[in-house]
């Protein structure tokens, strides 16, 4: 069964998320009913890295009340209306005094901003631009009722097994609340990608899912399990900003590629751009901006993670602010992506193997295993309405798969000699494999059989 994003969206939306807390705690359960995650705390003041996990905050109520007595700010209203991670704080003060905790942004005048403190103590609130201009002079009231207290940070990892121990990371977070490009399409197209490759009859590798809160969740997930997966991680992709109004999806690089040691992650990346160039584009490995590939990929660990993206963080003005809602981000916009990005991974889960021909010698009979003529690819992009020319192309690259499987290319190597996406090719080499046609040998060994 499908989780239906649009109502999952709406479950998760509303809920008061920080980098600890009880929220993250109600995201992370509420995707627990759609896959099987498991739960995992790092304790207040635990050394992860270089960093020591915080205290745990959770909010009770936060209003800012003006001179005449109505209400200016209410987080009960929208979650963003509060500096997330304020400590408490009662009092009254005047306009002039309060201005500096008060945050607001000049170009989008009625958008609320997303504004943190999650290591420093202070407190805040943040409104439109527009009704901060009009705030009339006066005393104001603050009170602020959230509690900082010893807890702990919590992430939570779901495995898809394969046929190896090799893993394959695929991550998001999920510590900003109330916004949904930069919050929400992630972990959604993370569900949907679980399914996508769950639903799979065959996995050669390992799929490891990661939800946590950005920095402090990948941070302490290194900490914990970084040394184990080190060995066994043959590529990883961190999913953010999936929605939005652009068509195109963008890969940022791993940082193996940036210092001139590309991975098969990374490779792969440019293969779809190449293949795909008005749909796919590539971004350089930078550690300035991004989101946890910054952690995976730091110099000490290294790992081949790159991260996927559509309308991409910085790049369009409501980011950071309320104007981030379920009309910018589309939900199906989300469900497109998603399904293009379990291609791309399920295309990675055939990196490094070899297809061998089970029958190179003369040409096999196709007619009696039901592969010819009529095999057709749904991957394929523009077959003609009669699908006749879609299916004599499908028939025609699965004559070149055979004559190209000798055992020394894998499909990346296939597809860049035919000429196509190696998405095109999958459903081929599947149903060939399905018809023990084609062997996969992870040595590159000529294993016809």
């Amino acid at each position: 069964m499908r989780a239906d994003l649009s109502t999952l969206f709406d479950r998760l939306f509303p809920i008061c998320r920080s980098i600890t807390g009880p929220g993250l705690r109600e995201s992370l359960a509420i995707f627990a009913e759609h896959m099987p995650l498991q739960m995992h705390g790092v304790p207040t003041g635990e050394k992860v890295l270089d960093w020591t996990v915080p205290r745990e905050w959770s909010v009770t109520a936060a209003r800012l009340i003006g001179p005449d007595g109505a209400v200016v700010c209410d987080v009960a209203d929208h979650n963003l209306h509060l500096v997330n991670y304020s400590i408490p704080f009662a009092g009254k003060m005047p306009l002039a005094e309060l201005q500096p905790h008060l945050h607001s942004l000049p170009h989008l005048p009625d958008a609320i901003p997303y504004v943190t403190s999650y290591y420093s103590d202070r407190w805040g609130f943040c409104l439109p631009h527009r009704q901060r201009e009009a705030l009339p002079d006066g005393m104001y009231t603050v009170d602020i009722q959230t509690d900082l207290t010893e807890g702990e940070v919590t992430f939570a990892t779901a495995d898809l097994p394969g046929d190896s121990d090799e893993i394959v990371l695929i991550s998001s977070y999920l510590c900003h609340p109330s916004m949904a490009n930069n919050e929400l399409s992630g972990p959604l197209a993370l569900v949907r990608i679980y399914e996508r490759l769950r639903d799979l009859p065959r996995r050669h590798v390992t799929y490891r899912f990661l939800l946590c809160p950005e920095t402090i969740g990948s941070i302490a997930y290194l900490a914990r399990f970084g040394d184990e997966i080190a060995p066994k991680l043959k590529g990883g992709m961190v999913l953010t900003c999936l929605g939005g109004h652009r068509n195109t999806l963008s890969f940022k690089l791993s940082r193996r590629d940036w210092v001139g040691r590309p991975c098969a992650m990374d490779d792969l990346a440019r293969h779809f751009a190449g293949a795909y160039p008005d749909q796919v584009e590539l971004r350089p490995f930078t550690p300035i901006s991004g989101s946890d590939e910054r952690q995976f990929c730091s110099p000490g660990y290294d790992f081949p993670v790159i991260q996927a993206a559509r309308t991409v963080y910085g790049q369009y003005a409501e980011y950071h602010s309320s104007a981030d809602d379920k009309r910018l981000m589309r939900i199906e916009q989300v469900e497109h992506a998603a399904d293009r990005l379990a291609e791309v991974l399920e295309a990675f889960d055939y990196t490094d193997l070899m297809l061998c021909n089970r029958h190179p010698f003369g040409e096999p009979q196709l007619g009696r295993r039901g592969l010819y003529p009529t095999i057709n690819s749904p991957m394929n992009r523009g077959s003609s309405a009669d699908g006749k020319s879609d299916s004599r192309q499908t028939l025609n690259r699965l004559l070149m798969i055979l004559s190209l499987a000798d055992g020394t290319r894998d499909l990346c190597d296939m597809a860049e000699k035919i000429g196509c996406g190696v998405d095109a090719l999958l459903p081929i080499v599947k149903a060939l494999i399905a018809q023990d046609m084609l062997a996969l040998d992870p040595k590159g060994g000529a294993a016809h059989g």
